[in-house]
C-alpha cells in the first residue's frame, strides 16, 4: 500500500502514458452516440475466503469497475494484471472492514499511479471515510475522490447503467449502536457476545483518553462549529445492492450478406444503409426491400447483473421482500436477472427465506457465491516461493496453509461458487470461463526448484553442514521467543512479499505483533491455517512504529478478527494493548464513528510513554503499561525516536529470562537505536535498498543493507534479521560484502527462533541457487546504474574543471561484491 506521507515528500506523481491515453479515449467517447460495449465480464477477484473477502472485478472494453475492495484486493490484481490503474468505479456494499479494509491503499496507489479521478458509489459514509484517511495519507490534491451515495440519482457511463438499492435491517439498539457491524459469522452476532460488549461509557472513554488529539470534529460531536449534528454517523443497519444494466449493442453488419444482396459496400452510399439497417430499419435498395434480419444479427437489449450481500440473518427479510430486487424476478417489471452475485454467508444461504428468493430469480439466472466456503488459492505466487523455499528448511520455512472449508448448502438453482479469477461473459455471450483459475500444483512448483543448476547440491550441502554443527541449534533449543515475519516488503503489498508485519510469540499463551500493514490477517491465515483462531486469541500487544499506511492500515480486520477468535475460542474478550504514536486515535476516532466501532477493542498507551526517561501522568496509562509487562512477562517495553517521518519509533522488548528482541521500524541509521538496543540478543532492522543507493536512501530516510548491518555490529546486537525490502527485490534482495554468520535475510513466512541463528547464515547458498537468475539480473541493473552514475559524475568533474581552466581527473568506482 501506498506509504502517505512518505510519498508526498518525494518526488511528483507520474503520469503513465498508458493512463493517459485510456483516460483520453474515455473523453473522446462523451458526447457521441455509440454502441454498447462488445465484451464484457464479471471476474472474481477474492472469493470471499477468510483471508481474502469478496470481491469482484468487471471489464468492458470501455470501463473498468471494482466491487468491494477488502484487504488484499490491491495485491490480487497486481499479481494477476489487473490493471488497477484503469478502474473507473469502486462501488462498496456496506462499511465493514471486510470491504473497505483495501480501499485506502488502493486509493493511494490511483493518486500514485496518475489517475486523475477515482468514483466511490455506496454508504454516504464513504466521504468521511475518504476524509479520515487524510489522516496518514497527508492531501489527496492530485486525485480528485468523488462519492456517489445511495441518495444521488442512477450512476450511467459507456458501459452501463447503475442503479443503488439501499436495504436497511431491524437491529436491536444495543447491537445497532455500539457493537461493531456484522462478520461473516462475527461474535457481535450471538447474544453471548452482545452482552460482554463494551458500554456505551466505555467507548466515551475511549474517545476522552485521545483528547489531547481529537477536536470536537473528529469526535463526532453534536456541539461542533456550526452545531449541526453529525448524519453520516456509522450505520450497520445498511447494505447498498447494485443492480447494473448493460446498454444495448445494435446486431454485427454481416458483410458477406451484403455482398451476396448486391449492396454498394466500398462506396460512399453503404453508411446510410447500414446505419439505418443497425437501428432496426428496413431498408429499400435499387427497388428491393432490405430487412435486417437478412444482413446484421440480432440487437442485444442489455442483460442485467445484481450484486447483493446480506451479512446476517437481520438482512434476510429485507433483501427478500425488497421492491426494486423484485422487478428482476421472473414474471416482474424487467427480464429476469442474468447473474446475480451473493456476497452472502454459507448459514444465511441454508435458510428457508434465502433460498426460495434466490428461486425467484427463475432458471434462466445464474448464481455466484462467494463467501468463506469458497475453496481456491489467491496467492499463486507466494505459494509456490514458500513450497520451493520449504525444500531448503521445513522448520524455518514452513509449507503454506489454507483454511479449511465446511459443508456448504445445497442450492435448487444454477449456482456456482466462486474462485480466484473465475469469469463469467455477459457479451458476446453467456458463459463461465475457468480458463484464467490459478492452478496451483506444488508437485509442479518442486520439479521446477529441483531442475535449477546446482539447486539441490546446495541444499545438500546446507543439510550436511547443518547436521555436523555444534554451534546449530535448530530443533533442540527451547521453541520460544518465536519470530514469525509475516510481511517483509515496503510500501505496498506485492505478490511475493507483503507489507511490514512481524509476530513476536513469546510463550505458548502470549504474542506482540510488532507492526501491521494491510493484508497481516490474510497472511496469518495463510501462515496457521485452521489453528488461527487460537493465535489471534493469543495476542495481547500490538506495537504501531509510524503512521505510513504500510505499517498500520491491517489493524482494524485484526483487531475485529480477533474477536470472532476469542468468541470461537469460548475465551472472555479483551482489549489488545496498542502502543502506537497518539496520531493513530485520529483515524481509529473517525473508522469508530463512521465504519464499524473499534475502540472497545483497543487499551491504548501512546508510544512517547514508554521512551527513556517518560513521565506518564495518566494512572490508567499507567496500569496499561503494566499490563503489557505482565502479559509478556517483560522486564522492559522501550521505544526511540528514529530518523524517518514525524513520529517514528523503534521498540525494545527485554524478557525477564535476559532476552532481548529490537525492532527499528523504518529509519536511517540511528545512534538513538543503537543505545536503545545495545547487547540485543535479535535485532531485526529494516534494510529497503542495496548498497550503492545510499543517496535514494538518504532522501527516503530508509537504510541499505550495510547500513543496516553496521547499526546491528555497532548495538553488539547476537544476530540480525533484514527486512522491509523495497518491492525491487521481490524475491531476495542483493548480497553484499558485510553479509556474515550473524546476518539473515527475512522472507514472508520465515519462522525463527534463537537456536536457528547458525543455520540462518547456512541457508544463503541455496538461496542464492534459487534466486540465481533474479541475483543475476539485479548485478545487471545495479551495473548499469553504477556505469550511469560515473558517467554523471565525470560531466559534472569535467565541467567544473573547465570552469576553472584546471585539469579534472575521474572518479574511481568501487562495486560491492554479490
Amino acid at each position: 500500500m501506498s506509504t502517505g506521507n512518505q510519498r508526498n515528500a518525494s518526488k511528483k506523481a507520474r503520469h503513465p502514458k498508458e493512463t493517459l491515453r485510456h483516460i483520453r479515449t474515455r473523453e473522446q467517447r462523451k458526447n457521441v452516440d455509440q454502441h454498447g460495449p462488445a465484451t464484457v465480464y464479471v471476474q472474481v477477484v477474492g472469493a470471499g475466503s477468510r483471508d481474502n473477502g469478496p470481491s469482484l472485478y468487471v471489464f468492458s472494453e470501455f470501463n473498468r469497475y471494482l466491487f468491494n475492495c477488502g484487504e488484499g484486493t490491491q495485491r490480487l490484481m497486481q499479481e494477476h494484471k489487473l490493471k488497477v490503474a484503469r478502474l473507473d468505479n469502486i462501488f462498496l456494499t456496506r462499511m465493514s472492514c471486510q470491504n473497505v479494509g483495501g480501499l485506502s491503499g488502493m486509493i493511494l496507489t490511483l493518486k500514485d499511479t496518475g489517475v486523475p479521478e477515482c468514483v466511490l458509489a455506496g454508504p454516504p459514509q464513504l466521504d468521511e471515510y475518504v476524509n479520515a484517511i487524510r489522516v496518514f495519507s497527508g492531501p489527496l490534491e492530485e486525485i480528485k475522490i468523488a462519492v456517489q451515495p445511495y441518495t444521488e440519482p442512477q450512476y450511467s457511463d459507456n458501459t452501463m447503467t447503475v442503479n443503488q438499492v439501499p436495504i436497511f435491517a431491524q437491529l436491536k439498539p444495543s447491537k445497532r449502536k455500539w457493537s461493531p457491524s456484522p462478520e461473516r459469522g462475527s461474535p457481535s452476532n450471538s447474544p453471548r457476545s452482545r452482552s460482554q460488549s463494551r458500554s456505551p461509557q466505555a467507548e466515551r472513554w475511549n474517545l476522552e483518553d485521545s483528547e489531547e488529539l481529537i477536536n470536537d470534529r473528529e469526535r463526532g460531536r453534536p456541539d461542533r462549529p456550526g452545531g449541526s449534528t453529525r448524519i453520516t454517523i456509522r450505520d450497520p443497519s445498511l447494505v447498498v445492492a447494485f443492480v447494473c444494466k448493460l446498454h444495448p449493442k445494435k446486431g454485427n453488419f454481416l458483410v458477406a450478406k451484403a455482398k451476396d444482396l448486391g449492396l454498394p459496400l466500398g462506396t460512399s452510399a453503404i453508411g446510410p444503409i447500414v446505419a439505418a439497417l443497425k437501428d432496426g430499419k428496413t431498408v429499400t435498395f435499387e427497388g428491393k426491400e432490405i430487412l435486417p434480419g437478412e444482413v446484421c444479427t440480432p440487437a442485444d437489449p442489455g442483460p442485467a447483473f445484481i450484486v447483493v450481500e446480506c451479512p446476517s440473518e437481520d438482512f434476510i427479510k429485507p433483501v427478500c421482500n425488497n421492491e426494486h430486487l423484485k422487478r428482476y424476478h421472473t414474471g416482474g417489471a424487467e427480464d429476469p436477472a442474468s447473474l446475480v452475485v451473493h456476497m452472502t454467508p454459507e448459514s444465511i444461504l441454508q435458510t428457508d427465506r434465502y433460498k426460495e428468493w434466490m428461486e425467484r430469480f427463475g432458471p434462466t439466472t445464474e448464481h455466484l457465491i462467494l463467501n468463506e466456503q469458497a475453496h481456491t488459492i489467491h496467492n499463486l505466487r507466494s505459494h509456490k516461493i514458500q513450497t520451493q523455499l520449504n525444500l531448503i528448511h521445513p522448520e524455518i520455512f514452513p509449507a503454506p496453509r489454507n483454511c479449511e472449508t465446511k459443508k456448504q448448502a445445497a442450492l435448487h438453482v444454477p449456482s456456482v461458487r466462486g474462485e480466484c479469477l473465475l469469469k463469467y461473459q455477459l457479451r458476446p455471450k453467456f458463459e463461465w470461463q475457468r480458463d484464467a483459475v490459478p492452478l496451483c500444483d506444488s508437485r509442479e512448483f518442486i520439479k521446477e526448484a529441483t531442475e535449477l543448476p546446482g539447486f539441490l547440491e546446495r541444499v545438500e550441502e546446507c543439510k550436511q553442514s547443518l547436521a555436523t554443527d555444534p554451534t546449530v541449534l535448530s530443533g533442540k533449543a527451547d521453541q520460544y521467543p518465536e519470530v514469525v515475519f509475516l510481511g517483509t516488503g515496503s510500501a505496498l503489498p506485492m505478490k511475493i512479499r507483503n507489507v511490514s508485519a512481524t509476530l513476536l510469540n513469546i510463550s505458548p499463551t502470549q504474542s506482540v505483533l510488532l507492526d501491521c500493514g494491510e493484508g497481516t490477517f490474510g497472511q496469518m491465515c495463510r501462515h496457521y491455517g485452521n489453528n488461527i483462531d487460537e493465535v489471534l486469541s493469543n495476542l495481547s500487544a500490538v506495537f504501531i512504529s509510524h503512521m505510513h499506511a504500510d505499517h498500520h492500515t491491517g489493524l482494524l480486520n485484526l483487531l475485529l478478527q480477533r474477536e470472532r477468535a476469542l468468541n470461537s475460542q469460548g475465551r472472555p474478550f479483551t482489549p489488545v494493548l496498542l502502543v502506537a504514536p497518539l496520531q493513530i486515535m485520529t483515524w481509529l476516532n473517525q473508522y469508530h464513528g463512521h465504519c464499524q466501532g473499534i475502540l472497545s477493542h483497543i487499551n491504548f498507551i501512546p508510544v512517547t510513554f514508554l521512551t527513556e526517561g517518560a513521565d506518564v501522568p495518566k494512572y490508567k496509562i499507567k496500569t496499561f503499561i503494566q499490563s503489557l509487562l505482565k502479559k509478556l512477562d517483560l522486564e522492559k517495553f522501550q521505544t526511540c525516536v528514529v530518523q524517518h517521518c514525524m513520529n517514528a519509533f523503534a521498540c525494545s522488548l527485554t524478557h525477564r529470562s535476559g532476552w532481548k528482541i529490537v525492532f527499528s521500524g523504518d529509519t536511517m541509521p540511528c545512534d538513538a537505536l543503537v543505545q536503545l538496543g545495545k547487547d540485543a540478543t535479535l535485532l531485526i532492522h529494516e534494510a529497503t535498498l542495496e548498497d550503492g543507493m545510499e543517496e535514494e536512501a538518504t532522501e527516503k530516510k530508509h537504510s541499505t543493507t550495510s547500513q543496516a548491518i553496521g547499526i546491528g555490529m555497532e548495538m553488539n546486537a547476537e544476530f540480525i534479521m533484514l527486512n522491509h525490502f523495497s518491492q525491487r527485490y521481490a524475491k531476495i534482495p542483493l548480497f553484499n560484502a558485510d553479509f556474515n554468520e550473524k546476518v539473515g535475510i527475512a522472507f514472508d513466512h520465515m519462522r525463527i527462533r534463537f537456536g536457528d541463528f547458525g543455520a540462518i547464515p547456512k541457508l544463503i547458498p541455496p538461496l542464492k541457487a534459487l534466486f540465481a537468475e533474479e541475483i543475476e539480473e539485479m548485478v545487471e541493473r545495479r551495473e548499469k546504474r553504477e556505469l550511469r552514475q560515473m558517467k554523471e559524475a565525470i560531466l559534472d568533474v569535467l565541467g567544473s574543471g573547465c570552469m576553472n581552466g584546471t585539469q579534472a581527473q575521474p572518479p574511481v568506482s568501487k562495486t560491492a561484491g554479490t
